[in-house]
């Protein structure tokens, strides 16, 4: 885990400086003029903020280092583009910039192969993207990127949705100290409304040993196909209850089954 690797890339992150907002402003001011020992400052006053972005990526089985380094290029195309003009914290500015730039490395090491052509449109159709939210103060639709390029509107989605990163089910979207929310908690299932199959593996006896609450939350979940949220909505807790209500629902299940 990311999280218990004290040395990365040579630079022990116990121990990294922080920076405040004011220190950060005059910094980039004096990189502006050209003072290469006040960019260094900089640089290792916001390598937590890459080493925060890349924690983001540590179910992907890519090296630690590897992902630290194309972050870091991130973070020096954000020290060179951030406009101290802009009402902007430089964090809110530069962890984008680094996402994106760990995400272009993945998507070019990617073990599914897109071709050349599909990578070019996609990259072209992000530069786009960037320049007309630039120029309009607003998020333009896959039409009007299409137009841009002078592309079929079709072309545009395709080489888009083949860039994107596949996510596993078992991914976690949410932690609270407790258990863990995966994507998976998020699917609905409208296929799982027919409750034969219940008799057939003799759970219909395990769901009576159960309080009406933990049934309830089953019978949303598994049974009308809902999805943690919406069971959440309907019976007014949180999600994270929802989730822990659950697993300790079909938990006590397993030893009647």
């Amino acid at each position: 885990m990311i999280t218990n690797k004290v040395e990365i890339c040579g630079v022990n992150t116990s121990k990294l400086p922080v920076l405040t907002n004011v220190e950060m402003r005059q910094l980039i001011i004096k990189i502006r003029n050209g003072d290469n020992s006040s960019r260094e400052k900089f640089i290792q006053g916001n390598l937590r903020l890459v080493l925060s972005v890349i924690q983001r990526f540590n179910n992907r089985g890519e090296n630690v280092d590897d992902l630290f380094q194309v972050g870091c290029i991130g973070l020096i195309k954000a020290i060179d583009n951030f406009d101290l003009g802009q009402n902007v914290r430089f964090s809110t500015y530069a962890v984008p910039m680094v996402i994106g730039e760990i995400r272009r490395y993945l998507r070019d090491n990617n073990s599914i192969r897109v071709s050349r052509s599909l990578r070019d449109i996609a990259y072209k159709a992000l530069q786009v993207r960037d320049k007309l939210i630039t120029a309009n103060n607003k998020e333009p639709n896959i039409s009007e990127i299409a137009k841009e390029l002078n592309l079929p509107r079709e072309d545009v989605v395709f080489a888009l949705d083949a860039i994107q990163d596949p996510i596993s089910l078992f991914e976690p979207i949410y932690h609270d100290g407790g258990d863990a929310i995966f994507v998976m908690d998020q699917i609905s299932d409208s296929k799982n409304i027919d409750d034969s199959w219940i008799e057939n593996i003799s759970i219909k006896q395990a769901l009576q040993k159960l309080n009406d609450r933990e049934k309830l939350i089953l019978n949303l979940r598994f049974f009308e196909g809902k999805t943690q949220m919406e069971v959440a909505d309907e019976i007014g807790i949180s999600q994270a209850q929802v989730s822990r209500l659950e697993k300790t629902a079909l938990n006590h299940m397993r030893k009647y089954i």
